[in-house]
């Protein structure tokens, strides 16, 4: 009997995860062929600030999962081949490799695509000098890591307050350079978190010694070969180094008039993930997802939503109309930033506005344990942030905020968020109680419980 032929398109998060579904359900009965445009596979860009500081046990370790992991001879992974076309009607895709520059056709029954997305490099004069760096990939890590202990290297420049940008920001300042963050907002991290929280991180970046400039439009990078300035609406910055983080955008060119997308260039499935070709499915950062709190499909590149996505196709992938819709995912991250530690999940007020969807928000403020426990015994201010909605008090969104590590607490917000919990369910889930670690109404209760207008809780 002939093996079903599942092609699977990218080795990131979502190709990884397919393969490991397509094994786990349909084992020596489907042929899987991965193809991967780069020369390695597969870098996480998500653990390059951890390589960048030296916490990881070696470079070519940050990775998703390497070839000799599927020793199955139903499984064939291909890097330095780039999938060029897809032929709906013969169902083949045209492939090149990278190595020698010949094409050839390969059939599938079946085809996932996850080609992810690609660092956004700034429309302006300039961005193809020396020293002119993206922020993605194996081959721009190692490139970066050299340059954290450059002596040539003293002031560098970091274009975008995202979570990317404030990890590269964060490298080098902690490696002793001079180190600009710019962004064209008007604050830091703030299509991530609200005000209230960003405030408190701009200025902790500013006294760990990085000059913040909000509202920056980069006109040019300047120099003779190597880039020795930024040339913004308002002043020109002297750097020798500049690390672009602007945002993303989706790889998806080679699919134009091919596989519909948006006018973002995002792939459009449908509920089931499939896209507007039979047989032809797409996950992972180049789609928008379908959020539950916005209720509607948003872009939420993270690992979690291509893995879960990933997973959903595998389970439904041989059924005619599948036995139900993809159920969505709810978008949870954290980041440290020198000495404080966020997790947000769910929408913020900015993600809310732009989603269209009507939000009330409440900050609570407070200590960690019992106010008989000193700060130098480890009690420290937490934040919290509650988005919700506002008529029927469900759970949309929320983050926590400390120098200790509460970020657990994400996790808790995010399954209130995915259960559609409200703050009524909020303010009376049953937490535990230890003192050495936390309150008698847990943290996340005395938010939902302030955010409802009841008495404090003093203790």
């Amino acid at each position: 009997m002939e093996k079903t032929k599942v092609i699977i398109v990218g080795a990131s998060h979502g190709g990884h995860q397919s393969i490991l579904e397509l094994l786990s359900r349909y084992g020596e009965d489907v042929e899987i062929t991965l193809f991967e445009a780069g020369d390695y596979v597969s870098f996480m860009s998500c653990g390059m600030e951890l390589y960048l500081e030296d916490q990881v046990t070696d470079v070519n370790d940050v990775r998703n999962f390497r070839p000799e992991n599927f020793p199955q001879p139903n499984v064939h992974i291909l890097n330095n081949h780039e999938v060029k076309a897809i032929n709906a009607d013969e169902k083949a895709v045209t492939v090149t490799s990278l190595e020698d520059h010949t094409s050839k056709d390969y059939e599938y029954d079946k085809l996932i695509l996850s080609s992810g997305v690609k660092p956004n490099s700034l429309p302006v004069s300039g961005a193809d000098l020396e020293n002119v760096y993206l922020m993605r990939g194996y081959n721009w890590a190692t490139k970066i890591k050299d340059k954290l202990t450059d002596p040539a290297i003293k002031n560098v420049a970091v274009i975008g307050a995202g979570y990317i940008g404030i990890e590269a920001a964060e490298a080098f300042r902690k490696a002793g350079k001079e180190v600009t963050l710019l962004d064209v907002i008007d604050r830091p991290l703030g299509t991530y978190l609200d005000k209230e929280m960003t405030d408190i991180l701009e200025e902790h970046l500013k006294e760990k010694g990085i000059k913040v400039v909000t509202g920056a439009k980069i006109k040019a990078f300047t120099g003779d070969q190597k880039v020795a300035a930024i040339q913004t609406e308002n002043e020109e910055m002297v750097t020798d180094l500049v690390i672009q983080a602007a945002g993303v955008k989706a790889n998806t060119e080679w699919l134009k008039g091919v596989v519909d997308l948006d006018d973002r260039g995002w792939i459009v499935t449908n509920e089931y993930l499939q896209t507007n070709l039979p047989d032809v499915y797409a996950v992972g950062d180049a789609t928008l997802a379908y959020s539950i709190p916005a209720r509607t499909k948003m872009p939420i590149a993270l690992a979690t939503v291509a893995r879960r996505e990933a997973r959903y196709v595998v389970k439904h992938l041989f059924e005619k109309i599948p036995s139900q819709p993809f159920g969505g995912v709810v978008g949870s991250s954290a980041l440290s930033v020198f000495d404080y530690h966020f997790a947000a999940s769910g929408l913020n007020s900015f993600t809310a506005s732009k989603a269209g969807v009507a939000i009330s928000t409440a900050y609570y403020e407070d200590t960690l344990r019992p106010k008989y426990v000193p700060e130098k015994y480890g009690n420290t201010k937490v934040s919290i942030q509650l988005f919700f909605d506002p008529i029927t008090h469900q759970i949309l969104g929320g983050a926590v905020l400390s120098t200790y590590d509460v970020t657990a607490q994400g996790n808790v917000l995010a399954l209130a968020i995915q259960q559609k919990l409200t703050i009524e369910n909020l303010a009376e889930a049953d937490f535990f109680f230890q003192p050495g670690f936390d309150r008698q109404w847990g943290m996340l209760n005395l938010a939902a419980q302030q955010a409802l207008g009841e008495e404090p809780f003093v203790e």
